[in-house]
């Protein structure tokens, strides 16, 4: 199948090896910067120096394409969704951005090719998975949703090492988040409702972030109670990030925001993705709680590096475009992550990260 992947970043990398090394995929990656490209240099997939805010350079590269992936930063998303539907293409990305699955859900709507936005970690698996617990229950009353991407060995202030986008950080930082309260949806602020838990002996924090849901609340609303996602930190990080949103205004300058995090938090290879899924409500005539939970840990073998956000990430999107492929999701229009089925992921060849 002809394969355009947009953006050679961390986990534009993972996605091109794991389609690549399948054999089932005719990839080429694009990027508009060429040194980024030799990344993927060892690779057998094409390369192109492609800038995809030119709109005539990204439809002339997509049109003889079935599928593109858009592991481009956030606000991209809505522009090259655009162009998949003038050329044509299907349309998978990894975006969490809101407003941004809005108006892809808007241009689906009478496509005649496919448009699966949110298909990484959170949004991605982490709605496949509550999704499927609620299935189990005859009255749901509660869905909580908790994932993290966190250093192994975390040394800093923050608490915290860059392990993906800055800019996806921010985003879900700033902007109000959804949540379903006694079946209706409520916005909520983000780095609000914090909580504490431990798992593992491991003392962990989560507060609201946005877009995690994905479309969750519009699949489950008047039909659950209670539904909301939050973000797993080690202690004291909320603390710090409101301090440098809230007190010193950043939030109004995240350019600056940005700029700061690049330069003063190191990344890091070595991390950990916890997915932690809770849900209670009524089977019969009995109260109970189903927990689904991963920890899923930075890959290390024979000098190839290779992040748990990574992997987890770039996991999603494929396990997606390959379920696409072999005719186990709809062909055109809109697709949620819902339609995908937990053991349907967790069986397929990419999925099994998680499994």
């Amino acid at each position: 199948m002809r394969t355009v992947l947009l953006g050679s970043g961390h986990i534009g990398q993972t996605i091109a090896r794991l389609l690549s090394e399948s054999g089932d995929y005719n990839v080429t990656i694009a990027d508009r910067d060429a040194q980024a490209l030799k990344a993927v240099s060892a690779l057998n997939i094409e390369k192109a120096v492609v800038d995809s805010s030119d709109a005539q350079a990204l439809e002339q590269l997509l049109r003889p394409a079935d599928i593109v992936i858009n592991a481009l930063p956030y606000h991209m998303a809505v522009k090259v969704a655009g162009a998949a539907r003038n050329t044509g293409t299907h349309y998978f990305d990894l975006t969490e951005d809101v407003q941004a699955t809005r108006a892809i859900a808007a241009l689906a709507a009478d496509a005649a090719v496919a448009f699966m936005p949110q298909c990484g970690l959170a949004p991605g698996f982490i709605g496949i998975a509550a999704h499927h617990l609620a299935g189990s229950f005859d009255e749901v009353h509660d869905v909580k949703m908790r994932v993290g991407a966190l250093p192994q060995y975390p040394t800093n202030e923050l608490k915290y090492n860059l392990t993906w986008s800055v800019d996806g950080l921010v985003n879900e930082y700033c902007h109000p988040c959804e949540a379903l309260r006694d079946g209706a949806k409520v916005a909520v602020d983000p780095l609000a409702d914090i909580e504490h838990f431990s798992l593992d002996g491991v003392e962990y924090e989560a507060f609201n972030t946005s877009g995690g849901l994905g479309t969750l609340c519009e699949t489950l609303a008047g039909r659950i109670r209670n539904l909301d996602y939050k973000s797993v930190r080690y202690p004291g990080h909320q603390q710090r990030m409101k301090f440098l949103l809230s007190d010193l205004g950043l939030k109004h300058d995240q350019e600056l925001l940005k700029n700061i995090l690049r330069k003063a938090v190191p990344t890091t290879m070595q991390d950990v993705v916890l997915v932690f899924v809770t849900v209670s409500g009524m089977r019969g005539d009995k109260f109970v709680q189903e927990v689904f939970t991963r920890k899923i840990f930075a890959i290390h073998e024979e000098g190839h590096y290779e992040s748990a956000i990574q992997s987890t990430t770039a996991a999603g999107v494929c396990t997606a475009v390959d379920l696409f492929r072999n005719g186990k999701l709809p062909q055109r229009g809109f697709i949620s992550q819902e339609a995908i089925g937990l053991p349907d992921f967790l069986a397929n060849r990419f999925g099994q990260v998680y499994a």
